[in-house]
């Protein structure tokens, strides 16, 4: 039987979210506790809550929307590497890192996993993510999809080049996985955005299989 490894945030109001970002709410539109048929509720949160896919609408005003991600990209052989002392990703940590020539689709954990390993609840803005000379490395390499463990793939008071070089690449952009926990290594990602129209992003669920 095949062992998933799920790296995906659970979506509550006690989750983390980006500074001037909607708060997650979920709400009991029809409740069996007080006398309703069914229970029903109705979810209020952004695109980008939690895990979640960045399309290319995200920083390009005439990208491509999630639902025309591939899923030949979302779906495949997965590097996770590890960078735990590192404040920011550089390129030359990237290179330090000896990847597999053929690697497409690369998922980094730093000390960002510690957060939600503590159950953090509150955003932290010295999270790790990369440079801009780390993405147009990711870009030079041909990496396919990129995943990082926390709400952005950027420094929080960075310019947004990071974003548009990648996105410009059509390179898909995964962030706030999960990483706590997994070691580094080859596997199969499974990574599922919601197939929302008109959406630069959308929550995703995504798992790894050894």
């Amino acid at each position: 039987m095949a062992c998933y490894l799920d790296i995906s945030l659970t979506i509550s109001p006690d989750l983390p979210h980006w500074p001037g970002s909607p708060l997650t709410e979920l709400t009991r539109r029809r409740d069996m506790a007080r006398g309703d048929s069914v229970n029903d509720s109705v979810l209020t949160c952004g695109v980008h809550t939690g895990t979640h896919v960045d399309a290319p609408l995200h920083f390009l005003a005439d990208g491509a929307d999630v639902t025309r991600l591939s899923l030949a990209v979302l779906i495949g052989p997965a590097v996770v590497a590890t960078l735990p002392e590192v404040k920011a990703i550089t390129a030359r940590d990237l290179e330090a890192l000896n990847l597999p020539p053929d690697t497409q689709r690369l998922l980094l954990r730093t000390r960002n996993s510690e957060d939600w390993q503590r159950g953090d609840r509150t955003f932290r803005p010295d999270f790790v993510a990369l440079t801009t000379d780390a993405a147009h490395w990711i870009v030079a390499r041909g990496i396919q999809l990129i995943g990082i463990d926390y709400l952005s793939i950027q420094r929080f008071r960075d310019n947004p080049e990071t974003h548009i070089a990648l996105l410009q690449a059509g390179i898909v952009i995964v962030e706030g996985l999960n990483l706590t926990g997994i070691e580094p290594g080859d596997y199969e990602l499974i990574c599922l955005p919601l197939k929302l129209a008109g959406a630069e992003g959308a929550p995703a669920r995504a798992v790894l299989r050894r």
